[in-house]
C-alpha cells in the first residue's frame, strides 16, 4: 500500500542482467543520458513506471559496487538513465568520460514506489535540483501523455545554464504541450531577468514561487533533489496545509545524515540475535542474525543474491515487507508514510528487535 498517488509495481525477480548501451548523450559537460538496449525476452522485466530507477552492478578489484540512477523516459519507451559525474566517483566517472554504445553493463530491473498514478487528470508540481530532474521528465512526459487534461509544473534549481540537465528535452515536452506544462529555471550562480529565479531554491524563494505561479491547489507535489532543497520544500507544503500524502520525495544525496558503517565479518555473532526467515524470489532461508547489525548487512552472509544500492536509505532497492516480529528502521528517504504503516522497511536500515522475524522481498 502507498499513499493514493503511488502504485506499488509489481514485483519481479531482482537479478542483475548484460545490457548493450545503446547510445550516450551528452548533456552538459559532466553529465549523460545512457540508453539501454533491451531484448525482447527481457521486455516485461525491464518495463517500468515513470519516476524508477534502475540498479547497475561492476565489480572492482574484488568488489560489488552498486549505484541506482533514476530513469528519464516516458513510460513504454527503452530505459535511459540520466547521470552526473561524481568526483571520484568510480561508476559516473565510468559512464560520463569512457564508457561508449556498444559496452555491456550489468543491470537489475526497475524499482522504486516515486511514481504517480496516471489514470486520473491531475496538476503535478515537479521540484527538483540538478540531477534530480532526471525522474522528472519520465513523470511530465508520462502524466501529461496519458490524459489531457493533466498539466504539470517543473520548478528546476541549478547553478548556472551551462550546468542544466537535459535542456532539449525539457523544451520538447513544452513544444508537445505549450498549455498544459510550464517551466521555471531558478539559477543560482547566474543572473537571470527576473528576481524571483535568481539565487537557490531554498525555502523562500519556493514559497515564493508557489505564490506567483498559483500553485496552492496542486494535485501533487515531487520532490528530488538534495536533501536541504526537498525539507524546505517540505516545511514550506506543511505550512501551506497540503495533506502529507500529496507530497512525495526522493533523494539524491544525503550528507548530512550520519551513516553507521557497515561491516562484513564472518565470525559468529557475541551479542543478541534473532531467528530472522528471508523470502526472495520465492525461497525462503531462516538463520541466526545478530542484532547490532541491519537485517541486509547479516542476511547477506547466506543470501549474497539480496537486492541493494546506496545501503544509506535513500534508493528503496533493498525495501521489504516485515509480516512478523519488529524492526526498528533507523532512517527513511526512500519509503511512504503508507508504505511504512503497511510494514515496508529498507533492510540496510532496519535492525531485528524481536526473537523472531519474516521479512518478505516479494511483496
Amino acid at each position: 500500500m502507498t499513499s493514493p498517488a503511488t502504485t506499488v509495481p509489481v514485483r519481479r525477480r531482482r537479478t542483475f542482467h548484460r545490457l548493450r548501451i545503446a547510445g550516450i548523450e551528452r548533456l552538459c559537460a559532466d553529465a549523460v543520458a545512457v540508453a539501454f538496449d533491451v531484448p525482447p525476452g527481457l521486455a516485461e522485466e525491464f518495463a517500468f513506471r515513470p519516476g524508477q530507477a534502475l540498479t547497475l552492478r561492476r565489480v572492482e578489484d574484488g568488489r560489488d559496487e552498486r549505484r541506482s540512477y533514476s530513469i528519464c523516459a516516458p513510460a513504454g519507451a527503452p530505459p535511459r538513465i540520466g547521470v552526473r559525474e561524481v568526483p571520484g566517483g568510480l561508476f559516473s566517472s565510468w559512464l560520463v568520460n569512457q564508457a561508449r554504445a556498444g559496452d555491456e553493463v550489468e543491470v537489475m530491473g526497475p524499482t522504486g514506489t516515486f511514481t504517480p498514478d496516471l489514470g486520473e487528470p491531475a496538476h503535478h508540481v515537479l521540484v527538483a535540483a540538478g540531477s534530480g530532474v532526471t525522474p522528472m521528465l519520465s513523470i511530465a512526459s508520462s502524466a501529461l501523455a496519458a490524459h489531457p487534461d493533466t498539466h504539470v509544473t517543473l520548478l528546476y534549481g541549478n547553478r548556472r545554464t551551462d550546468t542544466v540537465m537535459f535542456t532539449e528535452d525539457i523544451a520538447d515536452i513544452k513544444d508537445l504541450h505549450p498549455a498544459r506544462f510550464q517551466v521555471a529555471h531558478v539559477l543560482s550562480r547566474e543572473p537571470r531577468e527576473a528576481e524571483l529565479l535568481s539565487g537557490r531554491l531554498d525555502a523562500d524563494r519556493f514559497a515564493a514561487l508557489v505564490e506567483g505561479l498559483d500553485l496552492r491547489d496542486a494535485s501533487h507535489w515531487w520532490l528530488c533533489g538534495p536533501i536541504g532543497m526537498v525539507e524546505d520544500a517540505r516545511r514550506v507544503l506543511d505550512g501551506l496545509g497540503v495533506p502529507a500524502e500529496r507530497v512525495h520525495r526522493e533523494l539524491f544525496f544525503a550528507e548530512d545524515e550520519p551513516i553507521a558503517p557497515l561491516r562484513h565479518e564472518d565470525a559468529a555473532p557475541e551479542g543478541p540475535v534473532s531467528q530472522v526467515t528471508i523470502t526472495l524470489d520465492g525461497r525462503s532461508t531462516t538463520a541466526a542474525l545478530p542484532r547490532d547489525r541491519t537485517v541486509l548487512e547479516s542476511a547477506q552472509q547466506v543470501r549474497p543474491d539480496l537486492p541493494f544500492a546506496c545501503k544509506g536509505g535513500v534508493c528503496g532497492t533493498c525495501r521489504a515487507q516485515v509480516t512478523s516480529g519488529k524492526v526498528h528502521m533507523r532512517r527513511n528517504f526512500a519509503l511512504e508514510p503508507a508504505e511504512v504503516d503497511a510494514g515496508y522497511v529498507l533492510t540496510c536500515q532496519s535492525f531485528a528487535e524481536t526473537d523472531d522475524v519474516t521479512v518478505n522481498y516479494d511483496n
